[in-house]
C-alpha cells in the first residue's frame, strides 16, 4: 500500500483530540513529501541534524516534533524551529532547552518524559524524580521553556495487559501532576504515548499524541 493508504489506515476513526505524529526518521524527503501530500503535517525525528536538514529543504508549515534522546550539545540547532520536544529527562535538559530558547527569543513545547518500561535501556524521570523536581519549583524561572505534558513507552512485549498497566499508570501520573502542579495550567494536556504495535491500546489510556512510523512507512533505511 502506498503511504497515503497507510495513513488513513492509521488516522481514520482516531477519537477527536488525538493526533498523529508520523516518526520520519531515516526516512527520506520523499517519503515525507508523499504523507504531506495527503495532508499530514506533524512529523516526529530523533537526530537533531536530520531533523534540521529536512526543516530546512521541506515546507514551512511542517511542524517538527523530535522524539528522540536528546543531547544537550544538539539542542542549539534545533531550537529556532521544533514545535515539540517529547523527551525532556532531567532538569538540566530542560535549563539547557530554555537557555538556547532564550537565544532565539522562542518559548518552546517540552514534555516530560516518565520511565514506565520494565526495560532499563528506556530513557526518563521516575515518577518519583519527576515530582522531587516539580516540588523543587526551580522550573518555575524558566521562562522559555513550555511544560505541556508527559511522555512514556510502554515495555517491548507481546503482554498486552502490561502494555495496558504500564499506560494506565502513566495517565493517573499525568492527572496527578496536572492537579498538583498545573491545575490553572491550559498548557499541560499533552499525553505521548503510543507507537505502531500499541497505539490502539494507548489511546484507550488517554494518550493524545501517538508516535506512528512503520504503520506508515516503508521499512527504514538506517544510518
Amino acid at each position: 500500500m502506498s503511504i497515503a493508504d497507510n495513513l488513513k489506515q492509521v488516522t481514520v476513526g482516531l477519537p477527536q483530540g488525538v493526533r498523529l505524529v508520523a516518526v520520519s526518521k531515516f526516512h527520506p524527503n520523499e517519503a515525507i513529501e508523499e504523507a504531506y501530500a495527503a495532508g499530514q503535517r506533524i512529523f516526529g525525528e530523533s537526530k537533531a541534524q536530520e531533523m534540521t536538514a529536512k526543516y530546512e529543504s521541506l515546507p514551512k508549515d511542517i511542524e517538527w516534533h523530535f522524539i528522540g534522546h536528546l543531547q544537550t550539545n544538539k539542542i542549539k540547532y534545533m531550537i529556532p524551529y521544533v514545535a515539540m520536544i517529547h523527551g525532556i529527562d532531567s532538569y538540566r535538559l530542560l535549563e539547557e532547552v530554555n537557555k538556547q530558547a532564550a537565544k532565539a527569543g522562542r518559548k518552546v513545547n517540552c514534555l516530560l518524559q516518565i520511565h514506565i518500561a520494565r526495560e532499563d535501556t528506556k530513557f526518563g524521570f521516575t515518577p518519583d524524580e519527576c515530582k522531587d523536581m516539580l516540588n523543587r519549583a526551580q522550573w518555575k524561572e524558566l521562562s522559555h521553556v513550555r511544560i505541556c505534558g508527559l511522555m512514556g513507552m510502554a515495555s517491548n512485549t507481546d503482554d498486552v495487559e502490561q502494555i495496558k498497566a504500564e499506560f494506565c499508570f502513566l495517565n493517573s501520573l499525568f492527572q496527578e501532576i496536572k492537579a498538583t502542579w498545573f491545575a490553572d495550567s491550559t498548557d499541560f494536556r499533552e499525553l505521548s504515548m503510543g507507537m505502531s504495535h500499541d497505539y490502539h491500546e494507548a489511546i484507550a489510556a488517554g494518550s493524545t499524541l501517538i508516535r506512528v512510523g512503520s504503520k506508515i512507512f516503508e521499512e527504514r533505511e538506517y544510518k
